[in-house]
């Protein structure tokens, strides 16, 4: 007897996966996903982003099954007591207007993303609209390791790379960070003319990432000074 779920509003840090998340469940559930970019609606002619979140809302509803996914939701949902320019609190009352409009039958469901769960307007996470909050989090080592297996089957591998020991060394990384390093380590075998990505490119990508790009002298030429200044 329990009410079908309207809203769901996932959080954590950047590069988790929450927008790959909301995908997986749509490609799970069968279901038509629209996707709305907070940045995006908000740059829209005043008017426009209203119009757009109300045709959304409206052909969700006639799909057999349908999620709407707002990414980066902060960035539409703000609170309205620091929106500065008023285009926030147009939005968030829309985007209230329409959940609260809508009754789910369980067809439906709002999923959203944040960084930043504080700066999401608190109406919005009241019972009846996004009132199911799930924390995505950074990867342990296991999971590290399989995130770093599954990039690392897009470039060739030397015999000595391990992807356990990878994992164990990157605490902290998201699984874009280790996407990131993956694609760092092919760049290092590539400049060094290999045909193979071996542990040592891994670990030199894992120093420039930690500690950013090699320096071979402390000392910067005049032709580096001039072009740092410009």
């Amino acid at each position: 007897g329990a009410k079908p779920i309207k809203g769901v509003i996932s959080t954590g840090a950047p590069g988790t996966g929450k927008t790959h998340l909301a995908r997986i469940i749509a490609n799970v559930a069968d279901a038509q996903f629209y996707l709305v970019s907070g940045p995006t609606i908000v740059s829209k002619y005043v008017g426009d982003s209203e119009e757009t979140l109300r045709m959304i809302f409206a052909a969700a509803q006639s799909d057999k099954r349908a999620i709407i996914f707002f990414d980066e939701i902060d960035s539409i949902a703000s609170s309205r007591e620091t929106d500065t320019n008023g285009v926030g609190k147009r939005l968030v009352a829309q985007l209230l207007t329409l959940m609260d409009g809508f009754e789910s039958k369980g067809n439906v469901v709002v999923v959203a993303a944040t960084n930043r769960i504080e700066d999401v307007d608190p109406a919005l996470l009241r019972p009846g609209r996004f009132d199911r909050q799930v924390v995505v989090g950074l990867p342990d080592v296991k999971g590290r390791e399989q995130i770093l297996k599954v990039h690392m089957r897009k470039v060739p591998l030397h015999d000595n790379v391990r992807a356990d020991l990878l994992a164990r060394g990157t605490p902290g990384f998201s699984g874009a960070d280790l996407a990131n390093l993956v694609n760092e380590a092919a760049l290092f075998a590539a400049r060094r003319n290999k045909n193979q990505v071996d542990m040592q490119d891994f670990e030199d990508a894992k120093d420039k990432i930690f500690m950013g790009p090699e320096r071979r002298s402390m000392v910067m030429r005049e032709d580096e000074r001039r072009n740092t200044a410009f």
